[in-house]
């Protein structure tokens, strides 16, 4: 058997098995993509997952307007090492994992909206409650492995900027390399303090970019040499005495 048959015979008894599974309610984007996979997805949830790995940038902005219609918890805080926490500012704050500020089952552990049916983010079958099988919504799934690893999305992204790199204005190359507009180690610095649907924004689209690798070395070495002053400044103190003001290195 060659592959095409193989892949023809394969799509017939996928598209088969998905028809019979679908719900008499189910979203037609999603199943105008579905069926026009190389593979089609057999179940409608491999449908939903399938779409929205395929559509990220949309996937990153309903996550982060889903995490603006939940709010910050009461009482949260951005902060590192703690149970059910980040263990490093480079990771996206994420306060319904934590244990204190989790709602349960039913509930997407990342954006902290109700999941229903297919991990949907809306009740499409008025059912009234969420599924409480679900703990995260499909698009929630892939907007977080975009937070966490947005280099494998480089294509989209090149896309969106249309070829071009963001610091020179010139055409992207083939070892062009996704960047943090503001780095991460500044949005800790910064912008620790803002609310949690916002700090989302710094793992996101609007503050990524995809820079030619020679801008991007360029721009690391900027980095690097300001946090090195940074450092260095917090080595010393001022402080005040009978003779005035002086300034000492802490040991």
């Amino acid at each position: 058997m060659t592959t095409s048959s193989w892949r023809t015979l394969r799509n017939e008894l996928a598209r088969a098995r998905l028809e019979k599974a679908l719900p008499a309610i189910f979203p037609a984007s999603v199943l105008q993509h579905a069926l026009a996979r190389p593979l089609i997805p057999p179940t409608p949830r491999l449908a939903v997952e399938s779409y929205w790995r395929n559509h990220i940038l949309r996937a990153d902005r309903l996550a982060r307007a889903l995490a603006a219609r939940s709010g910050t918890p009461e009482g949260w805080t951005w902060q590192l090492g703690a149970e059910g926490r980040a263990g490093s500012f480079r990771m996206p704050p994420a306060p319904y994992r934590d244990p204190v500020f989790a709602r349960g089952r039913g509930v997407c552990c990342i954006c902290g909206q109700p999941v229903y049916r297919f991990g949907w983010h809306r009740d499409l079958w008025a059912r009234g409650a969420p599924n409480t099988n679900a703990g995260w919504h499909a698009a929630c799934v892939a907007a977080w492995k975009f937070w966490i690893a947005p280099h494998a999305q480089v294509r989209a992204l090149k896309l969106r900027q249309r070829h071009r790199c963001t610091t020179t204005g010139k055409r992207l190359l083939k070892t062009a390399e996704v960047d943090h507009t503001l780095p991460l180690y500044r949005v800790w610095r910064e912008h620790r303090d803002a609310p949690w649907p916002v700090l989302l924004g710094y793992w996101g689209a609007p503050n990524l970019q995809v820079v030619n690798r020679a801008a991007h070395v360029d721009k690391c070495r900027d980095e690097a040499a300001e946090r090195s002053r940074t450092v260095q400044r917090a080595r010393f103190r001022v402080v005040e005495d009978e003779s005035g003001f002086s300034v000492v290195e802490e040991e």
